[in-house]
């Protein structure tokens, strides 16, 4: 039986990294537009930083939503010493979200807040975290792809998981809790608690 073609990682983790390069520097460009919007209209620099308070915001949000998310695609596969063609899909997945990030931000700091641009926005980042979990989960079935132990990469994985739980209790809350709102976000500072609370369970 022909065994599956795996190659080196370098190449993938510089095509991660000038992909989320790319995608962080689109998070700016709605900013910069509305700036030279307001410079042609004579709006001067303390009106412009409060009608577009929302751009900025959700631009400094997903700006670190998604450092936060490349940190951790580093740390995932810094001891990952071969790339199989399941697992390259699966990293192809993850930048999709990451690309795709720019879209429901914009939509975030322009538009009246809705139901459908919460679960846009914050189903971006599940669908994120989920392809995350997903490359451990791959790999925890292919120990030979990287330097990790089975436990290491599922403790890994509860990890995941409970960014995930927490990704989806915000969702609803900022969909109709119009009081929060996207702070509901800030319920992801607790994945640590509830990911021990998971690993004893789990023990």
């Amino acid at each position: 039986m022909t065994k599956p073609t795996t190659f080196a990682p370098e190449r993938l983790k510089a095509f991660v990294d000038a992909v989320v390069a790319i995608a962080m520097t689109l998070l700016i460009l709605p900013l910069l537009e509305a700036v030279s919007d307001a410079a042609s209209s004579g709006i001067g620099t303390g009106p412009f930083l409060e009608q577009h308070r929302g751009q900025i915001i959700s631009f400094g949000l997903s700006f670190m939503l998604i450092a936060t998310f490349w940190m951790e695609h580093h740390r995932q596969y810094e001891r990952v010493r071969r790339i199989s063609p399941p697992l390259l899909w699966i990293n192809i997945a993850w930048m999709f979200t990451i690309v795709w990030l720019p879209v429901p931000t914009a939509m975030l700091g322009q538009m009246e807040p809705d139901p459908l641009q919460a679960a846009l926005y914050i189903g971006t980042l599940i669908m994120t975290q989920v392809t995350t979990l997903a490359g451990k989960l791959y790999l925890s079935q292919h120990l030979t792809l990287s330097d990790y132990t089975s436990d290491e990469l599922r403790r890994g994985s509860i990890g995941d998981i409970a960014a995930i739980i927490l990704f989806c209790i915000a969702l609803p809350i900022a969909a109709w809790v119009h009081v929060i709102g996207y702070f509901a976000l800030l319920l992801v500072a607790f994945s640590g608690p509830l990911e021990k609370l998971l690993l004893r369970m789990r023990g």
